[in-house]
């Protein structure tokens, strides 16, 4: 029986450094425990009139409940490997009865001890194997507060690069520029980086795909609210005479169906036109929640 718990924790450390490699360092997937939780939040927040400032906070304390959640599992892991092994394979300082400090509880201060490496306490592994083990609990523990602060400064910045693209949208869109304007030179080179800006962001949506669990807040900065009109910006540079124009803007198309592709099959299941998607990439971030 014992080495049923000791399996049953090895799974959930094991579950765990799983979830942490794919949520942060796969470049085209994340773990399953880190989206379940935010597509979760921010469908809870989506209802209600207070849909803007409830989906503010979704991403930011998915991400908290994300890193919690992976080192409650790690915790418990390795309270279940030396749970089974109390009271003989350990040694208690002085005071201390083993008899009565052979709970789970105890296993759950054992491993909270060696997970926040802290050294070890009043209660420490005396056995060989459990001696090796301990100072491994320490380096995951140490493992999971270095992922936790690369994934903060991974997805922020990509936030900020999404943001500024969305604003740069927001002043070409209010400048309105006439198809005489996006027929020249200027035109072909505003298409040009433009594309390349979506080109980053789709980078930036697959590595960190739960950068799509923020809300962007105002709209100028709002991507869901202007990517579509750079749709239509695209559908007018293709009819103009000038062949650069022309070029930058299929490939300007080329990188906004690429775009729309990763938001309809990682979020969306839309399954419609690049249009479409688009439509419902703004809905989902609150385009028509009446604000």
């Amino acid at each position: 029986m014992d080495w049923l718990v000791n399996a049953a924790g090895a799974a959930l450390v094991l579950f765990v450094l799983r979830d942490v490699f794919h949520t942060l360092w796969h470049p085209t997937s994340h773990g399953g425990l880190s989206r379940r939780v935010m597509t979760t939040l921010w469908r809870v927040s989506a209802p209600g009139a207070r849909r803007r400032r409830a989906s503010g906070l979704a991403g930011p304390t998915a991400m908290v409940a994300v890193v919690a959640a992976w080192a409650l599992t790690v915790v418990v892991g390795w309270a279940l490997i030396y749970w089974p092994h109390m009271p003989d394979a350990f040694t208690y300082a002085t005071g201390l009865e083993p008899a009565e400090h052979a709970a789970f509880t105890d296993a759950l201060y054992i491993s909270l001890v060696n997970i926040s490496t802290l050294g070890l306490g009043d209660i420490a592994p005396a056995q060989g194997w459990l001696r090796i083990l301990a100072p491994l609990e320490a380096l995951v523990g140490f493992a999971l507060l270095t992922a936790a602060v690369s994934w903060t400064l991974g997805i922020y910045p990509a936030l900020a690069r999404r943001r500024a693209l969305a604003l740069r949208l927001s002043h070409l869109a209010r400048t309105h520029p006439t198809a005489e304007q996006v027929d020249t030179d200027a035109g072909a080179a505003l298409c040009d980086s433009l594309a390349a800006g979506i080109s980053v962001l789709a980078v930036d949506l697959m590595q960190y795909a739960e950068s799509y669990y923020f809300y962007d807040g105002d709209d100028r900065t709002s991507l869901a609210r202007h990517v579509g009109y750079l749709w239509d910006l695209a559908d007018q540079a293709a009819d103009a005479r000038h062949a650069d124009v022309k070029l930058a803007a299929a490939v300007l198309r080329a990188a906004l169906q690429d775009l729309a592709d990763i938001l309809d099959q990682r979020f969306l299941h839309t399954r419609g036109t690049p249009r479409e998607v688009f439509n419902a990439f703004a809905d989902d971030h609150g385009r028509h929640s009446g604000t």
